[in-house]
């Protein structure tokens, strides 16, 4: 997928997912267009919630290849239109969202600092389907997953936390800000996530 289009689905994740009903119209059309493999668009409907289904389908999209931005703009067309035309207007100006800072807005002084409760909560509400990326790029092993899964099975958000507390107590000092962003950056979670955060 062109890079362009990758920055529009990640810069507007969570517009999108509070906007688009994932229903199986589109999932057959990315299926039927080859975008979407058989496995994938049932991981997509065991998802609880439909702001799920739709976070786990732009989590797919942009390793789909070169054609699918433009199927999946197509498979909005009859009952997203306006979400359509929006991300077109965006790549058409060239531009994500001047509203958002497309740097990673953290205070210098906070990077050596150990992020509190308060912020790993509010991180964990934001991230979308790459959480596990994150959590295995700070070290955690796959059993450790598990159990976040396990221990918390109606809330993805708990299970995120869970990771993140964990990651704390076993890293202590080490657990800081900075080594947070770096795990967030190798999983391609945007910018727009850190906001309100760490402020």
């Amino acid at each position: 997928m062109d890079p362009k289009h990758k920055e529009i689905l990640r810069a507007h994740r969570l517009q999108l997912s509070e906007q688009l009903i994932v229903d199986d119209t589109i999932i057959q059309y990315l299926y039927q267009e080859d975008i979407l493999t058989e496995t994938q668009v049932e991981e997509i409907q065991s998802q609880t919630s439909n702001k799920s289904k739709t976070l786990r389908l732009l989590h797919f999209l942009p390793t789909r290849g070169p054609n699918a931005f433009n199927v999946f703009l197509k498979s909005l067309e009859q009952d997203f239109p306006w979400i359509k035309q929006t991300l077109v207007l965006l790549l058409e100006e060239g531009s994500t969202n001047p509203s958002e800072p497309a740097q990673w807005s953290v205070p210098q002084h906070l990077l050596h600092t150990v992020p509190s409760l308060q912020q790993l909560n509010k991180l964990a509400s934001r991230l979308g389907p790459e959480w596990e990326t994150v959590l295995m790029d700070l070290d955690l092993s796959r059993e450790e997953l598990y159990r976040c899964r396990a221990d918390h099975p109606l809330s993805v958000q708990s299970q995120v936390l869970a990771g993140l507390v964990m990651w704390k107590q076993s890293h202590g000092r080490k657990a800081t800000v900075q080594h947070l962003l770096q795990s967030l950056q190798a999983a391609d979670v945007h910018p727009s996530v850190l906001n309100q955060v760490f402020l």
